[in-house]
């Protein structure tokens, strides 16, 4: 009996904590509700969100043209005092873009993007459109390739949703020393020397923890083994997969 009389005195502590945490959040819902409102109105592209706050959680709806603005109109808020959360269900109302001329789009888009850069050979993603839902894939050699390809996929019109499955690769002396033996061997042999000077198109060169994957596209089948072979000839590597496309 005493088990019980405590197992009751525990649980109704807890819920008088409970609504105590909430009534405290909920206090603040009107300024937070002012506040919200303020930013919105400030925000020439947030013309057109609402918002609705219960219990410090603030909704946002309506519509906005980019999907980046709906992305900065849940950071906007997030940065309010005593927000708890958000629950961001803004709709994307831009122009409408079919599948095929989206996705030729970003991916162009993003083939350009970091062009002369160091990580450019070692980076690959590829882009994917349904119903104006982008997946990008792929990896990438650290965090600033991975944002930057983001940010062009967030700002352009058309795009509704973005589903990020990209990799940012781990961090490695290995790996690095690996993709540097690989490039020389590659783009050093006389018949693929050409894809060295492509900044767009580089054959790419994927490293993870030492297993090494080739991306891009070659002229040839014989360019495509030329480039396995001397990938698979460097010293170090635990595995070679050979992934080009012959144009």
């Amino acid at each position: 009996m005493k088990k019980i009389g405590l197992l009751s005195t525990v649980l109704a502590l807890l819920v008088l904590l409970n609504m105590t945490a909430l009534a405290a959040t909920g206090r603040y819902d009107q300024a937070i509700q002012q506040a919200v409102s303020q930013k919105l109105h400030d925000a020439k592209q947030l013309q057109n969100v609402d918002s609705s706050v219960e219990d410090g959680i603030v909704t946002l709806t309506g519509s906005v043209d980019l999907y980046q603005d709906k992305l900065d109109a849940a950071k906007k808020v997030k940065k309010l005092a005593n927000v708890a959360g958000v629950r961001n269900q803004i709709a994307i109302a831009g122009e409408n873009v079919p599948d095929s001329v989206l996705q030729e789009k970003l991916a162009k888009k993003v083939a350009y993007d970091r062009t002369g850069y160091y990580d450019n050979a070692f980076n690959y993603l590829a882009v994917g459109v349904k119903d104006g839902v982008v997946t990008l894939d792929g990896a990438t050699y650290n965090d600033v390739g991975l944002d930057s390809a983001l940010a062009i996929v967030n700002r352009t019109p058309g795009v509704k949703d973005v589903i990020n499955e990209v990799k940012v690769l781990p961090v490695s002396i290995y790996d690095d020393d690996l993709r540097i033996r690989t490039a020389r061997a590659i783009y050093r042999d006389p018949v693929l020397g050409r894809y060295a000077i492509d900044p767009v198109d580089p054959i790419r060169i994927v490293v993870d923890k030492g297993h090494v994957t080739l991306y891009g596209t070659v002229e040839s089948n014989m360019d495509k083994t030329i480039a396995g072979i001397r990938a698979s000839g460097v010293p170090g590597a635990f595995s070679v997969e050979n992934k080009l496309v012959v144009d």
